[in-house]
């Protein structure tokens, strides 16, 4: 350096990086009139969900039954189901499932398995409710997509449906709602 000029051109310190700010793109304030969603290109829009009608008679007994620990999981299935007007009930053995029928009187539509928790012995509790419920009740698994041989076995056990847990969590909605519907409803 010549003549005590420093490099960098005569400032003081270290050189910072400057960083370009372009316009600011206004797109993500747009909402969307119905869902109440901020419209974000690139982004899917999640369509909102219309609850079920009722078939009038007041019926509160649950058509759903999960075994599902989850939190995350819990979570999205109770309030997509509570968005649908869906009764569905957690519950931790297949023995709850058949006190709780045997309480009201009316036999689960669908009862969902996480078939990777093996604190609910899925693959002996399947059987289990597949004898007692026959065809009246469909039932269904998710796995997480690594789990091919859980898959063989569960379906083998008497599952119904074996399906990713990305899968399960994206097609939810519908899940609920062919299941929950009042038996009287025609969708």
């Amino acid at each position: 350096m010549q003549g005590g000029q420093r490099q960098g051109g005569g400032r003081r310190g270290p050189r910072r990086q400057q960083v370009f700010v372009g316009p600011m793109d206004h797109l993500y304030r747009n909402t969307l009139a119905d869902a109440g969603q901020p419209n974000i290109p690139g982004l899917p829009v999640q369509p909102e969900i219309e609850p079920i009608p009722t078939n009038g008679n007041g019926s509160e007994h649950p058509r759903i039954f999960a075994f599902v620990s989850d939190l995350f999981f819990v979570s999205k299935i109770q309030d997509t189901a509570k968005k649908l007007g869906v009764k569905l009930e957690f519950v931790k053995s297949p023995e709850d499932v058949l006190q709780r029928v045997e309480e009201t009187g009316e036999k689960p539509s669908l009862i969902i398995f996480d078939l990777g928790n093996l604190n609910f012995k899925p693959l002996q509790a399947i059987p289990k409710l597949k004898k007692e419920f026959k065809k009246e009740t469909s039932i269904l698994g998710f796995i997480p997509h690594v789990e091919g041989e859980l898959k063989v076995k569960a379906m083998e056990a008497g599952c119904d449906m074996v399906t990713p847990r990305s899968a399960f969590s994206a097609n939810l909605p519908q899940i609920l709602r062919r299941h929950g519907a009042p038996e009287s409803y025609e969708q």
